[in-house]
């Protein structure tokens, strides 16, 4: 008898509620959903379809499915949820709370060299609502948001500037009359709308390399560009507030961080093709097409501790 995905059936409602249902319970009021008119049924179905989409077919225990469950970002999974069942209270709290993020995103998207002002910053940002509140489906007719694809594996604000940043790849593309096949093959922030890749049987082992290439290239780094890059991204400070924890103008932070990135990107493909990864080092590495595919898939809710990695010994002030 084939074993019961215990995921499957969260929002199932017996007479005796089971241990997933209490967990339900408690992470809907953990998250506070009440306050935007969210039903618990409805943060069940998210959780049980981030659950499929975490185990992918498997069928998990039920202390695994818990402890997954318990990992996630919850309360950002319950706003989205309410957000894209269209509850005005979660719109007002999302507006309030993360407007400003999209905006600070896209002016880092455009990127200073490229002339980005405040105007094509909103513009980028702004084209991002539609697709939240979400849009018709030509054959059901029904609204499908954007939210949906959210998992709540990493923080909403982390998760949208990777959607905004795929949004802007999309558009410098179709405004292309032509492409290289090279740009054409490269690795996409998020799935193109509506794709739909084939399971790889290398995808594990491809994350494990590229997790490894990635912690030691960051344990590799210079002790200030690590504590620039857990300002940024595990406290998710301002390039100003940067600046003036380590001495150094705004821009001036902002070149350091783009130039650790490029260092770190390098590194990483370097490592991946030489083969030169931990323990697991090898004689040839992996090929273009396959380092292209590591980088695909971490972007699908990879669950590396990037704040772990960056702090670990990283000081937490500042040093020359």
């Amino acid at each position: 008898m084939p074993q019961e995905n215990p995921a499957r059936n969260a929002s199932a409602q017996p007479a005796a509620m089971s241990p997933a249902q209490e967990l339900v319970e408690w992470l809907y009021a953990e998250a506070r959903a009440s306050r935007w008119g969210l039903k618990p049924e409805r943060l069940a179905q998210a959780l049980a379809r981030s659950a499929e989409h975490r185990f992918r077919g498997a069928h998990p225990s039920a202390d695994e499915l818990a402890a997954y469950w318990r990992s996630l970002h919850i309360e950002d999974l319950a706003l989205a949820c309410a957000c894209s069942e269209g509850s005005e209270p979660a719109w007002e709290y999302f507006m309030a709370h993360y407007r400003q993020d999209l905006y600070a995103a896209a002016r880092a998207i455009l990127g200073r060299g490229a002339g980005a002002d405040d105007a094509r910053a909103c513009e980028l940002a702004d084209s991002l609502y539609a697709e939240l509140y979400g849009l018709e489906q030509r054959k059901t007719g029904e609204r499908r948001s954007l939210f949906d694809y959210f998992h709540g594996r990493s923080k909403l604000s982390t998760w949208l500037r990777a959607v905004l940043a795929q949004r802007h790849v999309d558009a410098i593309r179709a405004g292309r009359r032509t492409d290289s096949l090279e740009e054409k093959e490269e690795a996409e922030l998020l799935p193109a709308r509506g794709s739909a890749a084939p399971p790889d049987p290398e995808r594990a082992r491809f994350l494990t390399l590229l997790q490894t290439a990635l912690a030691e290239a960051i344990a590799a780094l210079a002790p200030r560009d690590r504590l620039r890059l857990a300002y940024y991204y595990a406290q998710e400070l301002t390039l100003a507030q940067i600046g003036r924890l380590l001495g150094e103008h705004e821009a001036t932070a902002s070149r350091h961080l783009e130039r650790t990135r490029r260092k770190l990107r390098e590194q990483v493909e370097r490592a991946l093709r030489d083969g030169r990864v931990g323990a697991g080092a090898r004689a040839g590495g992996l090929d273009d097409a396959q380092v292209r595919l590591c980088f695909e898939y971490a972007t699908q809710e990879w669950p590396f501790d990037l704040t772990g990695a960056l702090w670990k010994n990283t000081p937490r002030k500042a040093e020359d």
